[in-house]
């Protein structure tokens, strides 16, 4: 069996977590800065208010003058997941992540150790706690286990047998779907409304006019297809963190700031040999909540300069002040051969050389004698603020 956990709304949880009182009250996710101005998840008492995840701001605002948009935080969300997996992992269980708030358990190693699985999926629920209202359900699919884990109640446990897996399914609304929005509009249109009703189409008219993800999204309602668990290598927890006195925003502060924070890392004793392959650089705002980014290496690498020039790209993207910068490894891998060069790339002497030039004028002058021009402003009226001198790395 295959049982699927899930925690609705997680972000907002996680963002609510110092905040207990604001849950009781109409509150909603901001929007992410940049991006379409439209509502995360929200809380009870918002949708009692007529406020519905994904509504426009606008139109929430005049629905319910009094609702509080909380700053999202997705650092401490990806730290409070890690936490939920990472219980759940002492507790035996192979767990693999779907998304924040959602995961996979894969039911047969554990049912002979609790005692059968819905003592088993206790015990999973207990370990991730009740303040985050958990819900799980159980079944041989993993679209129907997913289904059952959306319709449970909180603490509550579903289990569906492989013999009525069409009945429970028929009834349930499309949104369950693993579809884009555009797609789930283009069902709607066609009068289609639960997933039985998309099941007993035929699957030769749903892939012509949806393509293979309608095909699939058509398997999905008729309970076929689909593996199994696939459970996740436990990360590292190798992380740093620097605090700043005063809140900074000026790009060469916070990529000597990086820099620092690299060097510590690599120079943890618990590395080892290991080179990291993906890194997590996060953010706390001043204005509360919190950014963060994920870079995933091509190739796994130690090397300082290319680390910094993966990682530092990213600090431009900054939303606003840090009061703190944090660096984490996220995924370790063993060092291994690597596949030498047969031809030299056009132009790699010439690089070399400025290279060695950049050095050397570095070595004659400081550090600060080689700079690069970084855009951080370029909507601004005053040229000398629309960019900034940053030194050159190599």
């Amino acid at each position: 069996m295959i049982a699927c956990l899930v925690i609705p709304s997680f972000e907002l949880r996680a963002a609510l977590h110092d905040r207990p009182r604001l849950r009781l009250a109409p509150a909603a996710l901001a929007p992410a800065p940049g991006s379409e101005p439209r509502l995360g998840p929200v809380t009870a008492a918002a949708e009692v208010a007529g406020v519905k995840p994904g509504m426009r701001l606008g139109e929430a605002l005049a629905t319910c003058p009094s609702l509080v948009l909380v700053e999202r935080d997705p650092a401490a969300a990806e730290q409070a997941w890690e936490g939920v997996l990472r219980r759940l992992e002492q507790g035996g269980f192979a767990v693999e992540p779907a998304g924040l708030g959602c995961l996979y358990l894969e039911t047969r190693g554990v049912e002979r150790l609790y005692g059968g699985v819905e003592p088993a999926l206790k015990r999973a629920l207990a370990a991730v706690g009740p303040a985050w209202d958990p819900r799980a359900g159980v079944a041989q699919r993993r679209f129907a286990a997913l289904a059952a884990a959306n319709v449970a109640r909180p603490g509550q446990i579903l289990i569906v047998s492989s013999e009525r897996t069409r009945d429970f399914l028929a009834p349930l609304p499309l949104t369950l779907l693993p579809l884009e929005p555009e797609r789930q509009e283009e069902l709607a249109e066609l009068g289609l409304r639960s997933l039985g009703e998309l099941a007993g189409l035929p699957g030769a008219a749903v892939a012509d006019r949806l393509g293979p993800d309608g095909r699939r999204a058509w398997s999905l309602a008729r309970a076929e297809g689909e593996g199994g668990v696939a459970p996740r290598q436990p990360p590292s927890a190798l992380l740093e963190t620097l605090e700043f006195p005063e809140a900074v925003a000026n790009e060469l502060t916070l990529r000597r700031a990086l820099g620092a924070l690299l060097e510590r890392l690599l120079a943890r004793p618990e590395r080892a040999d290991g080179e990291p392959r993906k890194l997590a650089l996060s953010a706390r705002l001043v204005g509360g909540g919190s950014w963060r980014r994920t870079v995933t290496l091509r190739e796994a690498t130690a090397d300082r300069s290319r680390l910094r020039a993966a990682l530092g790209s990213k600090l431009a993207e900054l939303p606003g002040p840090a009061k703190a910068l944090r660096l984490e490894l996220v995924e370790l891998t063993s060092p291994g051969g690597r596949q030498l060069e047969l031809v030299r790339p056009e132009g790699e002497d010439t690089r070399k050389r400025l290279r060695e030039g950049l050095r050397q004028v570095r070595a004659s002058a400081g550090t600060g004698a080689v700079c690069t021009v970084v855009e951080v402003a370029p909507w601004s009226r005053l040229p000398e603020q629309r960019a900034i001198l940053v030194p050159r790395d190599g």
